[in-house]
């Protein structure tokens, strides 16, 4: 009767978090807009159910899995601003509920696994409401280390061959971090191998690498996807701009490294803790929890790294509520003093998760909108009728979003109105979706040096012929500029050379004319 009782509170607690993380997320999902991260995957996944894809139609170096989702999600409940934030929803109810699953498999009841839970409900996807590369990698990366850990313990075939499948979605997600988390469960993985000699296990994990890769391949050949565009466009581009990222590291700081993250170091400090204690006795740790410990130290360590390479505000303090439940496992299991431990731990991460909403989230942080007055804020649908309920304001417009609408009600009748073979350049590319048509442009988002070469950059070559062939096959007449774009001043002039001329129609907008380009 207690087990029945017990189910009964962990499905009801269950179906709290379900509901919690989803409405959650689709609330925020409708507060400020930061056009060059609000709608990308937007357009990208439209234009992906429309039969144009990544590497081939337009430069990629990131998130082609979150365009095949969002193209589902499309294809399955229509093209609207709902259904697009629900796919971020669906994704942060996603990790809070495999959370609270992980944190029960390892004997933690259901309150302690609860209040870990919802903090992640909160911290996670609710920084920025709608789909974006690195919360996704993020939650996957997290759940493919959930994966092996399970894999670790249980012995069990099906972890071993679901965690590098996971690794494979991630990476397909966004390199970074996901490349780092590849290289710690390798080494995590190695070690066990070695250590177990289990061939079942290593021949499951071969398989789920073979077949992740299978399923890659497919998809590449049924797109008619030419590898050598994908290889450049994920893999050899990026990699130039990882050299360079890595000296964002500097300078080694204290109060960079160590104390702006203090609260994260603070949620695995009890596992460094462990770790040191063994190191110095002749007391044996187990093996699985010897592994466990380090890779949730080396974890964070390596979130740290990527948030201190990466061009986008903070988003990893979603991984305090999730390391403390690590370190709650660990302290029931090693430590005589549990109670201050534990309490010291709920109290981390309750305290954390409430300085963090109010912070980060309930101020828009991630979407550059501190310190802008959300009241301003306008309904969308004086913009678009399909953007009814957003409330809308971004950094360009702070204290006229008004102006900001009119100047794209502007640029879309323009737009609409040529009938010709055009170029759309714009951060606000939902325009193209709502006109119900390709806007051709040959990059999923405009930011120069970040998302494709400057002229500098060995690969400027290869970017410059693949625009060129696209506004030749496609016969483009005309390129239309709405500004501000995020990350650029002049699109495309360092590539067009003489064979344009400009056209001004607003302040704000413009046409490049193109001739024998």
């Amino acid at each position: 009767m207690i087990k029945k009782n017990n189910n009964y509170i962990t499905h009801f607690l269950i179906s709290i978090l379900i509901f919690f993380s989803i409405i959650l997320n689709q609330y925020y999902g409708y507060i400020g807009i930061l056009p060059i991260d609000s709608f990308l995957v937007f357009n990208s996944g439209f234009d992906l159910m429309n039969g144009y894809y990544p590497f081939k139609d337009y430069w990629t170096i990131k998130e082609p899995f979150l365009d095949l989702i969002q193209a589902i999600f499309f294809k399955m409940f229509g093209v609207s601003w709902f259904v697009y934030v629900l796919h971020a929803s669906i994704f942060n109810c996603i990790i809070t509920i495999t959370t609270f699953l992980f944190l029960k498999k390892f004997q933690l009841n259901n309150s302690i696994s609860f209040s870990y839970s919802i903090c992640v409900a909160i911290l996670t996807y609710p920084t920025v409401g709608t789909p974006f590369s690195d919360h996704h990698a993020l939650i996957l990366c997290v759940i493919s280390f959930y994966s092996l850990i399970l894999a670790v313990y249980t012995q069990k075939n099906f972890y071993w061959y679901v965690t590098p499948i996971l690794l494979g979605f991630a990476f397909m997600t966004k390199q970074a971090p996901t490349v780092y988390v590849i290289i710690l469960i390798s080494l995590i993985s190695l070690i066990y191998f070695i250590k177990e000699k289990n061939i079942s296990n290593f021949t499951f994990a071969i398989l789920g690498t073979v077949s992740f890769l299978v399923v890659l391949t497919t998809l590449l050949y049924l797109g008619e996807i030419n590898f050598n565009d994908f290889f450049y466009q994920y893999y050899l581009y990026p990699k130039s701009l990882g050299e360079t990222r890595f000296e964002w590291l500097y300078p080694l700081e204290f109060s960079r490294i160590i104390w702006r993250y203090k609260l994260l170091y603070l949620s695995i400090g009890i596992l460094i803790y462990i770790l040191i204690k063994f190191s110095m006795t002749k007391i044996k740790i187990d093996f699985s929890d010897l592994i466990t410990i380090f890779g949730v130290i080396f974890f964070c360590l390596l979130a740290i790294m990527h948030q201190l390479m990466t061009i986008n505000a903070i988003f990893i303090y979603c991984l305090i509520p999730i390391f403390c439940g690590f370190s709650h496992i660990y302290v029931k299991k090693y430590f005589n003093q549990k109670k201050f431990l534990n309490n010291f731990l709920i109290i981390l991460t309750l305290s954390s998760t409430v300085y963090y909403y109010f912070a980060y989230i309930q101020n828009r942080t991630f979407m550059d909108l501190r310190g802008v007055d959300l009241k301003n804020s306008i309904d969308g649908n004086k913009i678009h009728s399909k953007l009814s309920n957003i409330k809308w304001i971004t950094m360009f417009y702070p204290e006229n979003p008004n102006e900001e609408a009119n100047n794209i009600k502007i640029a879309f009748q323009n737009i609409k109105q040529d009938k010709n073979p055009k170029m759309v350049i714009t951060d606000y590319s939902f325009i193209s979706v709502f006109l119900n048509e390709y806007d051709h442009s040959p990059t999923r988002f405009w930011y120069d040096f970040h998302g494709y070469p400057s002229s500098k950059n060995e690969y400027f070559g290869y970017w410059k012929e693949f625009v060129l062939k696209k506004i030749r096959d496609n016969k483009i007449k005309n390129i239309y500029v709405l500004l501000p774009l995020h990350g650029e001043t002049k699109p495309l002039e360092n590539i067009l050379s003489n064979c344009f001329r400009k056209e001004e129609i607003s302040n704000v907008f413009y046409k490049l004319i193109l001739k024998d380009c």
